[in-house]
């Protein structure tokens, strides 16, 4: 008899394994966290972006994302430039040193993911999205941070 649940826990394990294994080269190869990182992409796949967005999208708080934001100014990848129409509000902007360093690490395994979902049929991605929702419900994983602890070195990634 087939025991589902340990055979998906090994699958899961892989993906984590694979996971970890990305996350620990782009960290070695960029000196920058986990975290530092994906913040890096969101603005990157915009050009520029409001805090407040990075943090919806990465599904953390605006707190969390200022503090990335400014680690990254202060190594000169991003810059904050405030808004003619609202001078309240601020975009995050990628500098050309941060488009380097991007330029030059190895290609993340979110955009490979990314670009193999976005070929599946729209049932099949709701269907992947419905599964691992369940599978975070089961781990009770849904109040988990969806980055790294902010002060977590890369090494440790």
């Amino acid at each position: 008899m087939i025991d589902r649940s340990a055979e998906t826990l090994i699958v899961l394990r892989r993906i984590v394994h694979v996971l970890d294994s990305n996350a620990r080269s782009m960290a070695r190869a960029s000196n920058l966290t986990q975290a530092q990182l994906l913040v890096l992409f969101e603005i990157a796949r915009h050009g520029q972006e409001m805090p407040r967005d990075i943090a919806r999208a990465l599904g953390v708080g605006q707190a969390t994302i200022s503090l990335q934001i400014d680690k990254l100014e202060a190594r000169g990848l991003v810059r904050r430039e405030r808004r003619q129409s609202d001078r309240r509000a601020v975009w995050v902007i990628l500098t050309e040193t941060g488009r380097a360093l991007l330029d030059e690490i190895p290609d993340p395994l979110q955009t490979r993911f990314s670009a193999r979902f976005d070929a599946l049929p729209d049932w099949e991605q709701t269907m992947l999205l419905s599964v691992t929702q369940r599978l975070g419900a089961l781990f009770d994983a849904e109040e988990a941070p969806a980055l790294p602890a902010p002060d977590m070195p890369s090494a440790e990634l």
